[in-house]
């Protein structure tokens, strides 16, 4: 079968078509034939170099897919060969074929095709995943910095779901407008005072909850930002690893400043969190209560064009590689 491998840490153009054995179910797995696969950031920091892969785990790039049962190891019920599948995994997912833990994988929402269904379990898993951590409630407001990626798009629709006011950042005025469809209460261009506005849109309260996919560089703000007893979930580094963080103001806000990641996490727990999408998203999803966000499709050849379109932070919504 063909993978795509990485000739060396760096670029995209180090990326390359290459053969490899055909995957086998072991007990408690199956092997999907994939149709499409959902490009995410961590693909890209994997690529650089910057995000291995946890011990035991493909060294292929690539944590989610859709596509068709394969084959069924053994302890494994409710999957035939031939049935439609989306998977969410720890990598291995830019391949014609991949072997997934049984519990991670969960039927398409229904009236959605194969190829735009890779693009969705990642994204839903983190959202849905993190605002029950930071239990994000009915009547709350939350910050989604990001808007119009794949997590953010995703984000303003699911917690407008839960009854919460959405605040959200993006950098052109394409983009704000987009988020203010996507149902976002307040759109801030974040080349401006995004914090200040945050603090004027919020009468000088803050926000309850925010979802960050910057890190370092927003530590401060978004500690600023924070509402009394306000969480703060970072769930990603575009801004840096390390920051400097005023415990002094924490504690005035009785603040909650917790980070968060899907890809480690032990089979069961991706697992639960697998099942609870399929019964609490993909509803909202057949009802068009959450729509797809916009995508760029880019077949498996042109893998290193599809890393460069994501990393010019020109796009919108997900990137999506077909096979």
């Amino acid at each position: 079968m063909r993978i795509v491998t990485v000739t060396a840490p760096g670029g995209p153009e180090n990326l390359t078509l290459s053969d490899a054995p055909r995957p086998v179910a072991g007990p408690g797995e199956v092997v999907i034939t994939v149709r499409a696969v959902g490009v995410n950031r961590a693909d890209l920091l994997q690529r650089q170099g910057h995000y291995p892969p946890p011990p035991g785990i493909s060294d292929v790039i690539g944590l989610e897919v859709a596509g068709t049962i394969e084959s069924v190891g053994s302890d494994v019920t409710g999957w035939n060969v031939g049935d439609p599948c989306i998977a969410l995994l720890a990598g291995g997912g830019y391949a014609e074929l991949v072997s997934v833990p049984a519990g991670q994988v969960v039927a398409p929402p229904a009236g959605v095709d194969l190829v735009s269904a890779a693009g969705l379990i990642e994204v839903a898993a983190t959202v849905l995943s993190n605002f029950d951590h930071v239990h994000l409630g009915e009547g709350e407001s939350v910050l989604i910095h990001g808007g119009t990626g794949g997590i953010g798009t995703f984000a303003i629709q699911y917690a407008k779901a839960l009854g919460a006011r959405v605040l959200t950042t993006a950098g052109s005025a394409d983009k704000l407008d987009l988020c203010r469809q996507l149902g976002a209460d307040v759109a801030i261009d974040y080349h401006d005072d995004w914090a200040d506005a945050v603090k004027t849109a919020t009468r000088d309260l803050g926000v309850d909850v925010i979802l960050d996919v910057i890190g370092a560089k927003y530590l401060e703000a978004n500690v600023a930002a924070l509402a009394a007893d306000g969480r703060l979930v970072v769930i990603g580094m575009q801004g840096g690893s390390k920051g400097t963080l005023d415990l002094g103001r924490l504690l005035g806000k009785r603040g909650t400043v917790t980070a968060t990641s899907l890809r480690g996490r032990p089979a069961d727990q991706k697992a639960g969190i697998c099942a609870a999408v399929a019964e609490r998203v993909w509803p909202l999803v057949e009802a068009g209560q959450i729509r797809l966000a916009p995508e760029t499709r880019f077949p498996l050849e042109q893998v290193a064009e599809a890393h460069r379109h994501l990393e010019s932070g020109e796009h919108t919504g997900k990137v999506i590689l077909t096979l």
